[in-house]
Order: structure tokens, then sequence, then C-alpha cells
């Protein structure tokens, strides 16, 4: 089956259902990576590229951004590592012939699912003003049609330069270069969409954007609480990281709306005894209703001031502010309020604190769960209040820990992709390579779509990522992207991007992880930062997919040269050459990248400097860790209403599709399917399991967003809360709906009303 893709594109609203599992990984897991594996790119090259994945001499996982560990096995991968692997590495082509036999109209029509399915993409391709089809062109027409159109605009900022989290630190280094050489900050990204809050919350109050733990915390810890955060499919090798930690003597409270079943046992594949029994890793399970992760910390914060001895009060002396304001206000905290708030009984709440309180050191995990409500930035700072009060930042095996999506989204941001940047990053570009970069602050992903949807942008350039399906507010963005003078997307497959264009549009091919990258002075390899801090090395063997390929770096180093020309005194030319010669320039901008090359030659790599985590010092603007004092929030639920959050699959990344079942949950062959508690949908007019509903967004805006013809599934979601899978409910979130301070997209707490279909 290799290198054939599916013929049609199947039906995807007739689920089949069964009950959700108790166990992630195990024999299954083994047996669907191989399968899908082997159908992408045949038994040999299985083999030898899976081998590779997340070895110090091999490449980095395109997937997720979970850290290595020190001692790796021979198989450093996980099920859906696989997955993304055998998709970039499949024998499948899409060539011009593809486009020819497709207009866009009719990719238009087709799932995120069968348009990724189809294969690797092998030429640019460009679709004329008018055209019906792509057709091929050569990298130096492309180059010339963005120049032109770059060229026409009326000032820099009207163009809009995203980044996906795949792109490399030297390729994201040259491409926010470039884009301020260009003269603007206009770089959106998918942190934008995503961890924003994290980043908002921990500059403020620990004076920078990122966790603080290490890999190596996680194993010392004696209480983690991963909260708002699903690892058995979206993170799955953090679950080899938690059952060593349990090992070690660790306790595991899971605070989530949704049972899952990594969170409950876990079988590992690299072990026979973790094949055949699994460890059981959660301790407590806090079913909490969404929204309501807030007042869960702020009511712990007053419980831990009002028991003897539990404040760690020489830390709170020594290296905190704002702790009496703070602590006023936490002591406000209601009882009532709280199970109100989170749905969780007061015994479960009680039994929580007992475990906090008999752990020094404490970790606290989240994701998206806790950082796409309108409260989010808030619900962060609250956390980092609950570590602070016990001295659980800047101590070995205790700390914050946001988990990261995307491979190398973190290491993005690192290299100065971002709409803001300090002062300080722009004063060492401007000395290292002496022009002046715009001031001027740009547009993040809700504001960029705004422009768009305005006509005060009109070039859309994206490295990577699928933006129209990643998006809020669907019907918005896609008639935002239309009205576009031109968009480009430099991807490695097909996405729903491609097909929902401005009057021009091109698509350029690069190059993916798991291929040689050979330049002017020889093979390349090119750089990552994972979620814990940790840059390493990520080397790419196979044969590149289409001698038409380039390379990430090289396609923003020759459209410099063409966009900027003479004008430009950065060395383009030599920056794709060789590699070593940007990564000297990001060493002596970028701070904690001195002697890079050399540092990241070792196995293994290197971490970045992190000042609460190594010396207890907090850069922020009162130069001590700072507590905050907000007011409780959480979503008001209307009668007959549900909270909805959007989530993934587990056979998706991201907005990539991989296959039609989630497996842990008992749904195979479909995605159109809403998750109900049985006691809700009984309220709610007796909706049977197998019933068929259109899901209504309200939002004070006054306009009802509708995602038609899902299935309810009868499933043990927390009560009130439902969930159905992302990018298909992206329509029901607008534009407008997004989190306090960070703008994230508020994904995670949408009320809708179930209306059943005829």
């Amino acid at each position: 089956m290799a290198g054939k893709p599916p013929a049609g594109d199947p039906v995807q609203d007739a689920p089949q259902v069964e009950g959700p599992k108790h166990a992630a990984a195990g024999l299954p897991a083994i047996g669907h990576t191989l399968r899908m594996a082997q159908e992408q790119m045949g038994v040999r090259r299985t083999a030898l590229t899976l081998l590779r994945v997340n070895q110090k001499d091999g490449f980095d996982c395109p997937g997720c951004a979970w850290p290595e560990p020190e001692h790796r096995h021979k198989a450093e991968f996980c099920e859906n590592g696989a997955k993304a692997v055998a998709e970039e590495a499949t024998l499948r082509r899409v060539t011009p012939e593809f486009f020819a036999a497709h207009p866009v109209a009719d990719l238009a029509r087709r799932s995120g699912y069968w348009l990724g399915q189809q294969g690797r993409l092998t030429r640019p391709m460009y679709l004329a003003e008018g055209a019906e089809r792509y057709e091929p062109v050569t990298w130096e027409q492309a180059f010339d049609i963005v120049a032109d159109e770059l060229d026409a605009l009326g000032s820099p900022d009207e163009a809009l330069f995203y980044t996906s989290g795949r792109t490399s630190n030297e390729a994201a280094f040259l491409y926010q270069l470039f884009a301020r050489e260009f003269g603007t900050n206009n770089l959106p990204d998918c942190s934008n969409m995503c961890h924003e809050s994290s980043g908002s919350a921990l500059t403020e109050t620990i004076g920078i954007g990122k966790g603080s733990v290490l890999l190596e915390d996680l194993y010392k810890a004696d209480l983690i609480i991963v909260a708002g955060q699903n690892p058995g499919t979206n993170h799955p090798r953090m679950l080899s990281a938690l059952e060593k930690a349990k090992a070690n003597g660790a306790r595991i409270i899971t605070v989530n709306p949704l049972p899952e079943a990594g969170m409950e046992r876990f079988k590992n594949p690299q072990t026979p005894q973790g094949m055949l029994k699994g460890t059981a890793l959660t301790d407590l399970f806090l079913q909490i209703r969404l929204g309501g992760d807030q007042a869960l910390f702020r009511l712990l914060n007053k419980l831990i001031l009002e028991s003897d001895t539990a404040v760690d009060e020489e830390f709170v002396r020594e290296h905190t502010h704002g702790y009496e304001e703070f602590a006023a206000s936490a002591r406000a905290a209601d009882w009532d309020e709280t199970l109100t708030a989170t749905g969780l009984e007061r015994s479960r709440i009680e039994e929580a604190l007992a475990m906090v309180l008999a752990s020094k050191r404490t970790v606290v995990c989240w994701a998206m769960g806790l950082t796409q409500h309108k409260h989010a930035v808030p619900t962060i700072r609250e956390v980092v209040n609950f570590l602070l009060l016990r001295g659980n930042i800047g101590r070995p095996g205790a700390g914050v820990c946001p988990v990261r999506g995307h491979s190398n989204v973190q290491g993005d941001r690192t290299m100065g992709i971002f709409e803001r940047p300090a002062p300080a990053f722009l004063d060492a570009l401007e000395r290292e390579f002496g022009f002046a970069p715009p001031r001027e602050h740009g547009l993040d992903v809700v504001r960029a779509i705004r422009a768009l949807r305005d006509g005060e942008a009109k070039v859309f350039f994206a490295m990577g990522g699928n933006f129209v399906s990643a998006s809020p507010d669907t019907e918005v963005t896609e008639a935002a992207m239309r009205r576009a003078r031109l968009t480009v997307h430099v991807s490695t497959k097909l996405n729903r991007s491609h097909a929902v264009t401005g009057a021009r549009a091109l698509i350029l091919p690069t190059l993916g992880r798991t291929e040689r990258d050979l330049q002017g002075s020889g093979e390349q390899f090119v750089t990552v930062e994972d979620s814990m801090g940790m840059v390493h090395a990520s080397r790419g063997r196979l044969e590149p997919a289409s001698p038409h390929l380039l390379s990430e770096p090289a396609i923003v180093s020759r459209l410099a040269r063409r966009v900027l020309g003479e004008k430009s005194t950065t060395p383009w030319e030599e920056f794709e050459k060789d590699y070593a010669t940007i990564r000297d320039r990001i060493a002596r901008v970028v701070p904690g990248f001195e002697d890079f090359n050399a540092r990241v030659a070792r196995p293994g790599g290197f971490a970045l400097p992190h000042a609460p985590r190594d010396e207890r010092r907090f850069p922020t603007a009162t130069g001590k860790a700072n507590f905050t004092a907000a007011p409780v929030e959480y979503p008001e639920l209307p009668e007959g209403r549900l909270l909805l959050q959007t989530l993934r699959s587990h056979d998706q990344y991201n907005t990539t599709i991989y296959g039609l079942d989630d497996r842990y949950r008992g749904i195979k062959n479909g995605r159109r399917v809403v998750l109900v508690n049985p006691a809700d949908a009984r309220e709610l007019g007796g909706l049977a399991d197998g019933a068929y509903v259109d899901l209504v967004s309200e939002w004070q805006d006054g306009v009802e967003r509708r995602a038609p013809g899902f299935r309810v599934v009868h499933y043990p979601t927390a009560r009130g809360c439902a969930a159905a899978y992302y990018p298909e409910t992206n329509v029901l979130v607008p534009l407008d709906a997004t989190a306090d301070t960070s703008n994230t997209p508020a994904s995670k707490s949408v009320v809708v009303r179930l209306e059943a279909r005829p």
C-alpha cells in the first residue's frame, strides 16, 4: 500500500462508538504505529527512519516538543510521533499532474484528512489571479511573484509573516531577520493560539515566559499536578517520565474535565512488565468543570495560608513581592463559590490539600486546558502563587511546567518570532546587522486576521502550519484570507490553507526533518529547543522527496536577496551555504547561545539559562517573583446550555489528521462527535446516544455560529461540560473571544446549545 493515497474522501459523519479505554499505549499502540508507518513508508524505510527519531545523532521528531531523556531507548518515539514521521517520510507524492486533475474548488471540498494523505509536495506551485488550478513555476519565478507584491505595498506593515512551530532555530532567526529588515514586526505565530497565556503570566510573575523545570525535576518531585492536559494523546512520551517519577515515589493529581486513558494507566511498550501490567499514574482525579481551575488553586492557596508552617516564609520574604495583597485576596476565597465553579466535592479538594501539604517538591504541568479561556492569564498567575507559597520555584524537583505542543514552537520565540520584541533584542539585531529594525509592535494572529478582513494587510506569508484550519471563527478567517492580494505557504504536505487563497497564491515545498540537507558547504544540520529549554541538533538522513525542494533557511535567504537586493548588507548567500554562520550570529544576538556551534556539537545539546530555576533570581520589574491578586472568574452557564471544549482525537496532531479513530475514547471512523455526560443528555430533552445535533455557540456579540451534524456520544465528562474535535468546531469560536492580556482564542469554554436534527 506504500505510495498509494486513499482514492476518495471518506465519510466522516457516521462514527462507530464503543466505551472509553482505561489504559494507554501497550501492544495496540505498537500494532497501530507499525501499520500506519508501513502503509506510508514501506517496511525497510519504516525501520531505517523510526530508529533515528529523537536519537542524539538523528532527527528531532516533527511532532511534540517533549524533551529527550539522557539515556534513550532505541525506540525513543511514541505512537503519534511515529505517525508524524510516517507522513513526512511517506512515499506518496503530490505532483503537478495532481494539481492539473484537482482544481482549487475541488481541493476546497475535500477534508483535511484526505488532503494530508495525498503525500509530499514536490514542486513550487502558483495559482494565478482568476485561475482555477495551481500550475508549476520555477523557484526564481516564485520569488519574483512574492517580491513584486511586497514591493507594491504601501507599507511593510501590510505584510504578515506567520510561523508554525516546526521551523528550526536557524530558519526562524533568518525569517524574523528578513521581516524586520523588510520593515515590520508583523510576526504572528502559533504560540499566539496556544501558550501565549503562559508566556504572559510567567513573564509578569517570574520574569521569563518559559517553564522552570528540566526533565530531571519530574523524577525528583514528590507531587506532580497535571492540569488541563492529556499527555496520552498530545505528549505520549511524557507518560514515561511520569512512570519514572512514580517509581521514585511521586504522587500525581490529575485535574481535567475528561478522564483520559493515559493518566489512568500507562502500558509502557519499551518494557515487558509495562506491556503486560502497566502503571497506574493518577493518585487523585479531580474532574473539574471547564474554566474552574483558577477557583481551585485560589482555594488551595487559602487553605495553605490557614495551615500551620505550610508557607515557606523565608522564601516569601527573600524572593517575592506582593504577598500581603495576594494573601488578603486568597483568604477571601469562598468554599461554596469554589464548589460551584469547579463542580468538585469538598472531600476531593481536602484530599488534594493533604497531598500538597505532604509534598516538599511540587511541579505543576499544564497545557491548553488552562491557556484557552478568557481568564487564562489570571489562572496561570494563580498557579504561580500556589508554587511560590511553598517555595516551589528554584528548587530541584519543583516548578512551573507549561507543556508546549509543536516541536520548536518555544525555540521560534527564543529566536525572535514575536510581534512584540523586547527592545534589548532589537538593539542586539541593530548592532549585529547594521540596520534599524522597526520598534512599533506588530500584529498577533487574531489582529492579523482582522487586518486581512479589513483590507489593512495584503500579503500573507506562512512558514509552515495550516493557518486557516488552526485559527478561530472559520468563516471570518477564510473570508479574510480571500481578501489578500497574495497568500504564500511554505509546506511539506497539502492542507486546507492551500485551498483558501488570496487573489494569487503560492505553495513552496520544503525539506522535512527526516531529510538530508545538502548546501554549498556540505551536509547541514539544524537545531531545536524543546519544551524545557534544551537545545540540540537535528540531522535528517533520507533523500529528499523531490530534487525541487529547498530547505527553509534557503527559502528565506533567497527570498531576502530577491526582495531586499543591494540595500541589504546581510550575508544571505553565506547563510544559505553554511548554517554554522547563522548560529554564529545567533550566538551574538540571543542571550544563552554563546559559543553556540561548539556547545550544540556535544551529544544531547545544552540547557538554556533560566534565572529563576538556576539562581532563584527573578528578572521582573520588581526584581522578585510577583504574587498577584485578581478576582476569581469562571464561565457562567445558562440553563439548557453546555460548556464546550475543543480537543484533539488520538489520530490527530494539531490540525493534521492521521486517521479517523480516537482509540482511547472508543470512537472509530468519524470525527463529528460531541461528548456529553449522560445525565446532561437526559436533561437536554433526552438526547439519546447516537442522536444527531447541530452545535450552536452563543456569544455576547449576538451572532450565532453553527457546526452542523454531530453525533451525540454519552461520555463520562464533567457535568455541564461537553467536548468535540477541532478544527471542525473552530467555527464556533468568535475572532474577538480571546483571553485577557494574551489575546489567545478562548476555545476551551464555548457556551453551546445542542439542536436536534430532524
